[in-house]
């Protein structure tokens, strides 16, 4: 679109209607979309959210607020659960025979141990009973569940004792689902242990894949776990902008897109 004769309205009824279809949007897309500069459209982003119409965040906006607020397992493997078992089959693709992986909590985690292969021996530490329960019976597997403070809305273990055990370990792949993946900002959680937790596997392991579902992106979570320089690989649905997609590539991360 061209900056000649085009009104702030006009302006303001695009990125509404793009907000609509993507769910959030970036300054650097609109500004090149919109032909004007990014300074025109954080200004209008910021009236639209003066009428609360989005939120603004660092780098553009989103329909919702995206500060991400901590939800029951149950209501969280509702959500989008179509795509975190297509996420999940995808992430299970990649683990090869005799690999030696952490799973790390969430509901898309759950499909990722659903679906590994049973005829690879593996060998797989985990900080979720669910995870740990989904592959308990599966011949060739051993597990190392970690022990620590039980989180009773993922039921995941936490804290120092559960770090500690993760000491003298090197891993092939870590599996870590996110509650928020802000591309300027990083990866992020609701809760400041399990980041701590998930900072030390990532220590641990060889390569980092990220499982998330795409409503995630353009969202923040209270604590940060680490910066998109840690990230190996991205394992997402067909929900996520393209926009993100060519930021992650840019920053040498592979995307797979299911």
């Amino acid at each position: 679109m061209s900056d000649s004769g085009q009104s702030p309205a006009e302006r303001h009824d695009f990125i509404l209607k793009r907000l609509q279809k993507k769910g959030y949007v970036t300054v650097s897309d609109l500004s090149d979309r919109l032909g004007v500069s990014e300074v025109t459209i954080r200004k209008d982003l910021r009236k639209l959210e003066n009428r609360n119409l989005l939120y603004r965040t660092h780098g553009g906006a989103n329909l919702r607020n995206p500060y991400v607020v901590e939800r029951p397992l149950n209501e969280k493997a509702a959500l989008y659960a179509e795509e975190k078992q297509r996420i999940g089959q995808a992430a299970a693709r990649l683990v090869s025979p005799r690999d030696s992986i952490i799973l790390a909590s969430g509901t898309t985690m759950t499909q990722v141990a659903r679906h590994l292969p049973d005829t690879h021996e593996l060998t797989v530490i985990t900080s979720a009973m669910n995870v740990a329960l989904e592959i308990a019976r599966r011949k060739g597997v051993e597990i190392l569940m970690l022990g620590g403070m039980v989180r009773h809305n993922s039921t995941s273990v936490v804290g120092p004792y559960s770090e500690e055990m993760l000491n003298g370990y090197a891993c092939d792949k870590v599996f870590l689902g996110v509650d928020g993946f802000d591309l300027e900002y990083g990866l992020t959680t609701t809760n400041a242990l399990e980041a701590s937790l998930n900072q030390v596997m990532i220590r641990t392991a060889q390569r980092t894949i990220i499982v998330t579902d795409s409503s995630k992106f353009g969202r923040r979570g209270f604590r940060r776990i680490c910066g998109l320089d840690l990230v190996d690989r991205v394992i997402t649905d067909t929900g996520v902008d393209p926009c993100v997609v060519e930021v992650l590539d840019d920053h040498g991360i592979e995307v797979d897109v299911v």
